[in-house]
Parts: structure tokens; sequence; C-alpha cells
């Protein structure tokens, strides 16, 4: 606890600032994990506030990513991989996705982002379509996040803590899973 409390001191008032840019950063190059950046919005401004911030941040991100892929890398897509029976195969399929199921796809906590929103990105799936997605699957995903990391904070003095964030991990990775194998990501 000691260690949080001398970094969050360390980055001062620019730690909000910083963590913002970072989830957007993760969001389009993932190499720290998201629910660590959202925590530290959590614990810097608080649960709602951080809750917001986060996720209206989660958002940019996975439209930038999006955007990059659909406008720098759609039509080279089209053109050289679409053709690629298991690729054209996989990609139709994402472009039948119904806004519900892309939620679904969004909301859970161990889906590779990313790769989601390369694999939107390339597709027919509408902006907007994507966006109402990203807006109502990204409050799951940012809570979920928060709690667990404010939650294993927690366990550092109160074991209880540390069972419930185990148990929830477990649930929303076997969820996660049934998710992936159901949509065929991979």
């Amino acid at each position: 606890m000691e260690y949080i409390e001398k970094a969050l001191l360390l980055i001062g008032n620019y730690g909000p600032i910083l963590v913002c840019l970072l989830i957007v950063f993760e969001s389009i190059l993932p190499v720290i994990p998201l629910g660590l950046f959202i925590t530290l919005n959590f614990i810097l401004l608080g649960n709602i506030t951080g809750f917001i911030v986060s996720w209206i941040f989660t958002i940019i991100g996975c439209m930038m990513s999006f955007m990059i892929f659909r406008k720098g890398f759609k039509n080279w897509f089209n053109k050289n991989a679409r053709s690629k029976k298991r690729i054209a195969n996989m990609m139709k399929y994402i472009d039948k996705l119904e806004t519900e199921q892309l939620v679904l796809i969004l909301a859970i906590p161990f889906t590779p982002a990313f790769v989601v929103n390369i694999a939107a990105g390339l597709s027919h799936i509408s902006r907007r379509k994507y966006f109402w997605a990203l807006v109502q699957g990204k409050i799951f995903l940012v809570y979920f996040w928060g709690f667990m990391g404010i939650s294993l904070i927690e366990s550092i003095t109160n074991p209880w803590a540390l069972f419930k964030v185990l148990a929830l991990l477990i649930i929303a990775y076997i969820a996660s899973t049934l998710v992936n194998r159901k949509y065929h990501i991979e």
C-alpha cells in the first residue's frame, strides 16, 4: 500500500492526464494491461469520476484504433487478404455481427480488445454501430477492472477481498472463453 501511495505522489497532479493518455495508447498498442490504468484512475479520481474518465478514454482509444485500421489498412486488406478463403469466411462472420453481439464481445474482460478493434476496422461494420457497441460494452469492462483493481489493493489488508477477486476473475475468464469460442475470436 505504501508503494502505491509513493507512486501516486510521484506523478502528482499530472497522474490522471498521464493515465488517460496511457488508456488511449493501450487501445492502439496493448503493451500494459488496461486494468492497471483503470485502477489508477479509480484511485486517483475516486470510483465515480475514475469510472467515467476511464470509460470515455477507453472509448476514444478503441475508436482511434478502429479508425486507424479502417482508414489506413482496409483497402490494402480488401485487395490482398480478404480473398483468402479462411480470412474471407471470418470477415463475413464479423460483418454480420449484430450490435448486441458486439456489445457482449466488447464487455468481456479477457477478450483481446485490440484484435476486436482491428477486425471491426477492417470489416464492413459501420462506424456508428461500432461506436454504440463500445459505449455500451465498455461500461461493464471498465467497472469490472476498476472493481477488481480496488479489491486487489484492499486484499492486502483483507484476505476475504482476495477471495472475491479470484472468484470474479475465474467467472470472467470462463465467460470470456465461452463468448470467444461462440464468436470465433482468437
